[in-house]
């Protein structure tokens, strides 16, 4: 096993490389492209330490007959909690009261916030992370609205939310907090269109994946005032330089921080480990994106030193 954590910045060393390995492990800033793919004649495996894949070619992955996992469970409530600090930051204000009283201010009166308690938060995807937000939230004494497609009228009753239409959603909360992958049907789920639909006032929270929201869309709705304000972890661009969000009043913006405490990035190197092991030794397959799950056959026997798997790791721990 070859821990490498710069190669995967290094898309033509990483192409160049690539043929030697059975299995890859990378994080969210190694791109896994269809040249890469080319040059992977003995890839059998890609395991993303974390949830998201589209820095993954799904699709030359599976043409090449290559798995594609994620490790969805090690980061969850690490993402959670961040989204949840994150509608607390903007609905008080807190790194621009911070900025101004470190700057020797004392704008005690500028600073006006919201409180939590009572306002309905309306969830856009609720499983995983977004279904530990609505508990979080229901802690707070929030009322709590979701809207999610795969969500059935039993289990969303068994979470003490209410299962409604996007619109609704839209309509009635007073925060929105996304937590959906980036697909066909997801990407600018809150477009100009849906933007003008929300309720006047509303804060926005997007610790999923950048492209789920219009940003330019967003950042006029904020200028206008029918967005109160908006805390992103993610955005369409990343690493990102410049966009339509960035110093606005009322806008939190972090680095891409969902998963990054200690506890999420030692659960995720170690499930990512785990799975890539399980498959490269007995077949097993688990939380694979592009084939059904499989459960483990009959330990395969590798000859010391000769046809042992070879794994390209990134360094996942911190």
């Amino acid at each position: 096993m070859d821990f490498q954590p710069d190669l995967g910045k290094d898309k033509d060393k990483l192409a160049e490389v690539i043929g030697q390995y059975d299995g890859l492990a990378i994080r969210s800033a190694t791109k896994v492209t269809e040249k890469i793919l080319a040059n992977a004649t003995n890839l059998k495996v890609i395991a993303r330490a974390g949830i998201g894949t589209d820095n993954i070619d799904k699709e030359a992955a599976s043409k090449k007959g290559v798995i594609v996992m994620n490790t969805p469970f090690g980061n969850m409530i690490t993402t959670a909690e961040h989204a949840i600090a994150m509608m607390f930051a903007v609905a008080r204000q807190v790194p621009e009261a911070s900025a101004s009283t470190h700057a020797g201010k004392w704008e005690k009166s500028k600073f006006m916030g919201t409180e939590l308690t009572n306002k309905t938060l309306g969830v856009i995807g609720a499983g995983n992370i977004g279904g530990i937000v609505c508990d979080r939230a229901r802690g707070l004494k929030m009322k709590v609205v979701a809207y999610d497609p795969f969500l059935s009228e039993e289990r969303a009753a068994k979470m003490g939310v209410e299962k409604v239409e996007l619109e609704d959603l839209l309509a009635r909360a007073d925060f929105i907090t996304l937590h959906v992958p980036l697909t066909d049907q997801t990407r600018n789920i809150l477009s100009r269109e849906n933007l003008a639909k929300t309720k006047k006032g509303v804060r926005i929270i997007n610790c999923a994946r950048g492209g789920l929201v219009d940003e330019v869309a967003l950042a006029e709705a904020l200028q206008s005032g029918h967005v109160a304000g908006a805390a992103f972890d993610v955005f369409s661009e990343e690493p990102a330089k410049e966009n339509a969000l960035f110093n606005l009043p009322n806008v939190v913006c972090t680095p891409h921080l969902g998963a990054a405490t200690t506890e999420a990035q030692e659960n995720v190197a170690l499930q990512v480990a785990e799975q890539m092991s399980n498959y490269l030794l007995t077949g097993a397959v688990e939380n694979a994106l592009n084939m059904p799950s499989v459960t483990a056959k009959k330990p395969r026997s590798w000859a010391p030193g000769s046809n042992w798997p070879s794994i390209w790791v990134p360094l996942l721990v911190r």
